[in-house]
């Protein structure tokens, strides 16, 4: 059995390194052409980095080949890593390299360590389901970290929006200001701001803008932010007046959650109180009331 499972981990490695010899055919011909003919300007250590970390980026992205896949799957997987916040051409490549790198070097450190002494196809079936998923967990993480970026920093950013345009300046500039003013105190929210920012700019209508915010990041608040804003377009009303009372709503809810997280701690202290505390306070109080009866106890036996 070990026999045909290290077999089967032989040939499918072979496999892919055919089909990376395939694929770099060129860059490698470009590399030994480089090695014969070196140029005459020397690199420094930061471009040899740069250059280094883009082969393997390109090695990664193109193991995603390997991996059979739909349309519809790769838009989904796009749509989540523009959540988290990778916007970037090959991000989706990675992302597929990544879920075929991950299972061969589980599986490499699975035989190099002897795990699967034991039962083998247990151990590697593990491997590969863990080391297949483990990209889509580590997204989902990223997901949700950004997320909750975006929540904390939206009432600073509507306040900021509010100042800009009591100060005169219509709702595109003050998103484009708001967008520079928060870089580095709330860089999530600056970035997504900077994508409405150039949506604008690049022509298209102010409410499309905000509803590709929303869609973007998939958080409540920005929903509803694009609601009103939208609502306050085709009504007329104050913009400043409705960023103001949307503000007060955030903070407000932002209270209420912080307040019921705090209610809920004495439900959760219990468990800690039972299994913890309790069994301490028993040994400290009961302790020496037991000592001192199995000494009498002695005594009266002899």
């Amino acid at each position: 059995m070990k026999f045909v499972f290290f077999s089967f981990f032989v040939v499918f490695l072979l496999i892919a390194s055919g089909g990376l010899l395939l694929f770099y055919r060129e860059a490698m011909l470009q590399r030994v052409a480089a090695v014969v003919t070196p140029r005459k300007n020397p690199k420094d250590i930061k471009s040899t980095f740069q250059e280094t970390s883009f082969s393997l980026g390109e090695m990664v992205g193109n193991m995603e080949r390997l991996l059979p896949k739909s349309q519809a799957e790769v838009s989904v997987a796009q749509q989540r890593l523009i959540r988290a916040g990778f916007r970037q051409e090959p991000a989706v490549k990675l992302f597929y390299g990544a879920k075929v790198l991950t299972p061969l070097v589980l599986c490499i450190v699975v035989l190099a360590s002897g795990i699967a002494q034991a039962n083998a196809f247990i151990i590697y079936a593990l491997a590969l389901g863990l080391g297949y998923l483990a990209p889509d967990f580590w997204l989902g993480r990223k997901i949700a970290q950004r997320q909750k970026l975006i929540r904390r920093g939206l009432p600073d950013m509507l306040d900021l929006l509010v100042i800009c345009v009591e100060a005169g300046l219509s709702l595109d500039q003050s998103t484009a200001r708001t967008a520079e003013e928060l870089r580095f105190a709330h860089p999530a929210v600056a970035d997504e701001l900077g994508m409405v920012a150039l949506e604008q700019r690049a022509g298209r209508p102010r409410a499309d803008a905000w509803k590709h915010f929303a869609e973007r990041t998939s958080v409540e608040s920005v929903r509803d932010l694009s609601s009103v804003l939208i609502q306050s377009e085709k009504f007329g009303t104050s913009i400043a007046k409705t960023l103001r009372v949307h503000s007060e709503t955030l903070r407000t809810k932002r209270r209420q959650q912080v307040e019921e997280q705090a209610a809920k701690t004495t439900v959760k202290l219990i468990f800690p109180l039972v299994f913890f505390i309790f069994p301490s306070l028993f040994v400290v109080v009961l302790g020496p009331a037991a000592i001192i009866m199995a000494e009498g106890f002695k005594q009266l036996t002899h």
